[in-house]
Order: structure tokens, then sequence, then C-alpha cells
């Protein structure tokens, strides 16, 4: 395991505060300043302390315990505003990109409107970039990090639901012909195969390393607010067909599952009934209070998954998905990374094997592309003048959309 030296001073930010890297003795006061700010000061959330505490262990795949940032006021020695930064691995219809993932971004309210946040960022930016990261996400409040660069530019979450009186019967006297079991350590192989061929249906995806695997599926402590459990989809004769991902307790009153993959040849209409049954049978045992009860199932996978057309007339209600926060700081070498999957779509359009040139105009810059016989071989800056239009334009930050 990694040693740490003192505490690294990154900077002096003036009337006592400095900001520095975090190191494994930080943990007791870095998890409880991050309970008491992403829940109160009256009932700090005892699984944001574990999350915390988790990620300064120093046993996480791609984050170190010196990766959060945190501004301490000297005069008192407190912890005032922190937040971190997670290094992931997506792929844009399979080619692979590093990301920055920012997190647990919080400051004290009496600390506020000083830039504390905007410094922090700063930082991780810069660790991000030595990283090669050519992306940073983040969720958050809605517009918040847009002054940091960041457009809500890929939707996040949402799915289907249904009631109790939605669910599909079993018939009479018939048993159920999928059961389901917690994961073990022997099964990760079998469900990161059955994980790659599932991904193959979506232009981006994370790529999860033997080691991710093992830190997700065992890795988290039991109170911490991202632990999920994995389960396998079996038949009864315990030939594995798949695995379904649930959160560590109710989502108010429903019980969401949040992924669920079969492996390729096992039929979707055939399963799904069982999983959205087996949902309504162990939301109860997820119940984090004596009151809490499960009245409603849910697949929470987003906008689109197989299980939705097989299942609709038992899971009549949706909910909108929200959105991930993207930042591209150098948009020209993100573009010139994903090339194969540019060029794969010119191939299957009417524009098959285009010459030319685009500037694309965003108003205070632009990008310019040179593509010869369907082939894009310049990629680089545009600034376009006041009377240069472009062949598109994009207000702002809008192209990380697109």
């Amino acid at each position: 395991m990694k040693t740490y030296p003192k505490p690294e001073t990154l900077r002096n930010l003036g009337n006592g505060l400095i900001l520095r890297r975090s190191t494994p003795t930080d943990s007791p006061a870095l998890s409880e300043f991050n309970a008491r700010i992403h829940g109160s000061p009256q009932n700090p959330d005892p699984r944001i302390a574990a999350w915390t505490a988790d990620l300064l262990r120093g046993d996480h795949p791609t984050m170190g315990a010196d990766d959060f940032t945190i501004v301490e006021d000297t005069t008192t020695g407190k912890i005032v505003s922190s937040l971190n930064l997670i290094p992931q691995v997506w792929r844009y219809e399979g080619i692979p990109f590093g990301v920055g993932r920012p997190e647990l971004v919080g400051t004290d309210p009496a600390y506020r409107n000083r830039g504390l946040v905007r410094a922090q960022f700063e930082v991780i930016h810069e660790w991000s970039q030595q990283r090669g990261h050519l992306m940073q996400a983040i969720t958050g409040i809605p517009y918040y990090y847009r002054q940091f660069g960041y457009a809500m530019a890929i939707n996040l979450g949402g799915g289907k639901q249904g009631y109790p009186n939605n669910l599909p019967k079993l018939a009479e006297g018939a048993s159920e012909p999928f059961l389901f079991r917690p994961a073990t350590l022997d099964d990760i192989p079998f469900m990161a195969a059955v994980y790659e061929a599932g991904v193959q249906r979506y232009p981006l995806s994370v790529e999860w390393s033997p080691e991710i695997w093992r830190y997700e599926v065992f890795g988290k402590s039991k109170e911490n607010v991202n632990r999920r459990e994995f389960r396998i989809i079996q038949t009864p004769q315990g030939e594995p067909v798949g695995w379904l991902l649930l959160p560590s307790e109710l989502w108010g009153k429903m019980m969401a599952a949040g992924g669920y993959e079969l492996k390729p040849g096992v039929s979707w209409a055939e399963v799904t009934p069982s999983v959205v049954r087996y949902l309504m049978q162990v939301g109860p045992q997820f119940a984090t209070r004596p009151d809490q009860v499960c009245e409603t199932y849910g697949l929470w996978f987003g906008e689109g998954h197989p299980a939705y057309e097989v299942a609709a007339h038992y899971l009549p209600y949706t909910r909108p998905p929200y959105a991930w926060y993207i930042r591209i700081p150098d948009l020209p070498a993100f573009v010139r990374r994903i090339t194969p999957a540019v060029e794969r779509r010119l191939a299957g359009s009417n524009w098959v094997g285009w010459t030319g040139d685009l500037h694309l105009n965003f108003y205070r810059s632009g990008l310019h592309l040179t593509l010869h016989a369907g082939r894009l071989e310049i990629t680089e800056p545009w600034q376009p003048d006041s009377g240069e239009a472009g062949e598109a334009g994009f207000p702002d930050l809008i192209f990380f959309e697109l």
C-alpha cells in the first residue's frame, strides 16, 4: 500500500486558509465534514461518511488517499471545503479514454462565496490533465458546474417503474423459472463477460478492470452510500444466465435495480418477469427505517434497455433522466481520439468518402476539421472573426451534447 508524507500544501489562499492534499490521517475529520455538509449539522449522513472513509483507505483501484483537495483553516485546524478526483476509463463506441470524476464537492456554509471550490477545481483539472484525461464528468446541482466549464450533455439515470398490481403473475402452481443468489468472487469473470456484451448497445460505456470489479462487488463498506449488491440470475438447475444490481437501500418507497444484464442468447422476455417479482419480494429487506415500506419497483437503466420493451405492460411509468455534466478541455484532442468512430459514422452516411473543410463556430472559439476521401486529416482550434459564420454554430458549450 502506498505511503503518504506530511500533507502537501498546494496554495496559500489567504486569511489563514490553505489548500492542500489529503492523507489517510484526514479520514476521521474529512468523513465527519462530508457527512455534515452533504447531510445536515443536525442529521449528518453516515453513508457519506463511510464513502469518504473508503476512498481514504488507500485500496481504491484508481484513486489514492491523496486525491482529495482540502481547504483548511489554519487558525482552527478545521476542514472548511473539500472535493476529490476519481480517475476512470470511459469508451466512446469502443474507443477508451481517460476521465476524471470530481466528487464530494462541499464547503462549510460559513466559508462559502470565497472562491474555494473554484480554486480546488483548478487544481483537480491540473491533476486530471497530468494523468492524460480527455474529459471530466460530474453529477450535481443544476447549472452550478457550468461556471467551471461543464455542460449538462449526457443523460443520467431515469428508468421505468411499476406497482404491485402491474406485476406479471406466475401461473397457478408454477415455480419461479429464474432464481437469484449473491455474487461470489468466482462469478466476476462471468459478470464481466456479460457486462462487456451488454454495453455494446451504447455509444458510451465505462471500462471495468478485474480490480474494479472486485472493489465494486466486495470492496466497499456496508454503510457506503454507493455500495451496491450484485445478484446472479440462474436457472433452478444452477446455470447462470445474467446478473442484477441492487441498491443498498430502498429509494423512498421504491426497490429499483441499477443494472441488469443477460448473457447473449437468453430471452429478456422470459427472465424479466422473475426480476420484477424478485424486486418486490426483497424490497422490504432493504428498508432502513421501521416505518419504511416498499410500494413500487423500478428498473433504473437510463432511457434505453432491452427490458423496457418486453416489460412495457408491467412498467407503465417512466421516470425522466437527469444529466451528467461534461467538461472537454481540449476539444481537438478529444475529436482526434475518437476519429475512428467519426470516420465509421461518415462511411455509413450519405456523405461517404466526403472531402472538404468544416468550421464549427462556438462564437468565442471554434473547431476546424479537414477530411479527405472520408478520412479526418486535420483537427485543430479555429478562432472565427466577427464576419465568419463557419458551416455550423454551437453557442457556448452546446457542442458537447453533440
